[in-house]
């Protein structure tokens, strides 16, 4: 059973940095592609806005465009963890951030694709 866990999510002033990690035990990690989503306040889980996500062997990476420039996301196999690196934060940016798994490449920009979901880590961003 593929299990994804997040962390790094913190409260921080406006043009700060985050770096979130997510983890993700069982399965075989190469063969996952991982995205993650963002659920703003007042959203409903449904309503997840996609943020990023990175293919298998890491050869191609998509990008929400509002969110190109300031965000991208790495992947390391040996630790079997995806980073989401977020820079110059925005108040709007604030949102509980989610990874999800799935073994294709195909569809990363779409929620209903992906097999698998953590919890989530939550990002507060102060104007």
């Amino acid at each position: 059973q593929v299990q994804l866990v997040e962390s790094g999510g913190d409260y921080v002033q406006a043009g700060a940095s985050l770096r979130l990690a997510c983890t993700v035990s069982g399965g075989t990690f190469s063969n996952l592609a991982v995205g993650w989503f963002r659920q703003a306040p007042g959203k409903e889980r449904n309503e997840r806005e996609f943020v990023i996500a990175i293919t298998k062997a890491a050869d191609y990476t998509y990008y929400e465009d509002s969110m190109e420039g300031r965000f991208s996301i790495s992947r390391d196999n040996r630790k079997r963890t995806v980073y989401l690196y977020m820079s110059r934060l925005r108040a709007e940016d604030t949102a509980i951030y989610t990874c999800a798994a799935v073994g294709s490449d195909y569809g990363l920009k779409t929620p209903g694709t992906y097999d698998f979901w953590g919890q989530g880590t939550q990002v507060a961003v102060a104007p």
